[in-house]
């Protein structure tokens, strides 16, 4: 819920924008399918769920929801005033696997930060490939992105810098918490997966940048999700 939460909130926000994007204009809310009433009521709702289960959980994931709020309603407008926005959806999307260890445990362990920085870098990482799309909008509108402030090549030097921090953060993680070979599995084909990621994408292929961000991604997370839970059912 606070990822429809905060997809819903970035919409109402980027709104102004998305109808003047040609790549974004023709999608539901811009284009008036969906209403911004409509987006708002969906996101007020969204927000008194969220808040109403962090308080069910325990009582430090509740006070901790302010916190994951505000960083939802702040990185839409980081895009307005610095190209370092990209690191701010990677630690709002970082907060999620934190939440979920205090969720279940109830307290702060070490071992949330190096997952949590894995989660940062791997999303910062993809979103300045994404961001790659809107490059010539960015720069007529003052938009801020890493490839509107240092260009195509040098963005996919810091996407990629960014995407080995992530493998190292996720291995650090299997390391810290002495995962098994099912686990090790899984790393080995995240970082395969990221690397093809880089070799699909280069300034003359963004056609394919679609395709790395939504299907590519999604085989990452689902991937590494279902080799973790093979390594604690083989350790438990």
């Amino acid at each position: 819920m606070r990822q429809q939460h905060g997809m819903a909130l970035n919409r109402v926000i980027d709104l102004p924008l998305d109808k003047l994007n040609p790549r974004t204009s023709a999608w539901p809310v811009p284009a008036g399918r969906i209403s911004r009433r409509f987006l708002i009521g969906l996101t007020l709702m969204a927000g008194l769920i969220f808040f109403t289960s962090a308080w069910r959980l325990n009582p430090l994931c509740f006070k901790l929801s302010p916190l994951a709020f505000g960083l939802m309603i702040l990185y839409p407008y980081l895009k307005r005033f610095t190209w370092v926005c990209h690191f701010g959806l990677g630690l709002v999307l970082a907060c999620a696997p934190a939440a979920g260890w205090l969720a279940v445990t109830g307290h702060w362990d070490p071992a949330i930060w190096p997952l949590s920085l894995g989660v940062l870098f791997w999303v910062a990482g993809f979103d300045i490939l994404y961001a790659l799309l809107d490059l010539d909008f960015d720069r007529a509108h003052g938009v801020y992105s890493i490839p509107q402030r240092f260009g195509c090549e040098k963005a996919l030097t810091f996407s990629g810098f960014c995407h080995l921090l992530a493998v190292f953060g996720f291995g650090w993680f299997g390391m810290f918490t002495g995962r098994g070979v099912w686990f090790w599995i899984g790393w080995l084909l995240v970082a395969a997966l990221l690397i093809y990621e880089h070799r699909l994408v280069r300034p003359s292929t963004l056609n394919r940048v679609n395709r790395v961000f939504f299907t590519i991604n999604g085989w990452i997370s689902v991937s590494f999700f279902l080799f973790t839970i093979l390594d604690l059912k083989g350790s438990l």
